[in-house]
């Protein structure tokens, strides 16, 4: 039997593979160079987002239900500092990160969901929790895919549907559920 609990999980994770995979789409169109492209001073490049994205990840979901979700050990300014990674590592940081997250919504029970946990010292059910990063982390991933696709410009290979191309997908997606 699915529990409320259970149907919840089951859907942020979903919904975070949705985002992880956009990311992960981009990533494949671009090269090294690409990683540190930055549009203006006041930008972030990819790099600097994963790298961000990496030490949020690994201080809001390690010891999730029991320690506050900004660790001591993270140094949030230097996340935002030019790295000098290469793409493989980057990567690396990436999928560490979502590896952290994943593995921790699915040790999660319907029990956990609405106990209290703190994030900066303050409290959170673990709903309100997920639900925060469930917004914040698409916010990065959509920076992400706007840059390869400025990067790209006119290479850029659509990860929806591409523009112009609506009723054909919806007739598809039609004939896909008709079952």
């Amino acid at each position: 039997m699915n529990t409320l609990g259970t149907a919840y999980l089951e859907s942020a994770i979903k919904r975070f593979l949705t985002y992880k995979t956009l990311g992960d789409m981009t990533f494949a169109q671009l090269e090294e160079k690409d990683f540190h492209f930055t549009p203006s001073e006041e930008s972030n490049s990819i790099a600097v987002i994963i790298q961000h994205m990496h030490g949020n990840m690994l201080s809001r979901w390690t010891s999730f239900l029991t320690e506050d979700g900004e660790k001591p050990g993270r140094n949030r300014d230097e996340e935002f500092s030019p790295p000098t990674a290469k793409k493989a590592e980057l990567l690396a940081l990436w999928e560490e990160g979502w590896r952290c997250l994943l593995d921790t919504l699915r040790s999660l029970r319907d029990e956990d969901l609405l106990k209290t946990i703190t994030i900066r010292h303050e409290p959170l059910i673990a709903i309100d929790a997920i639900n925060r990063q469930l917004a914040h982390y698409p916010h990065h991933v959509g920076q992400i895919v706007f840059l390869g696709k400025m990067i790209r410009d006119h290479s850029w290979q659509s990860l929806s549907i591409s523009k112009g191309a609506s009723q054909a997908f919806n007739q598809d997606m039609q004939q896909k559920h008709k079952h």
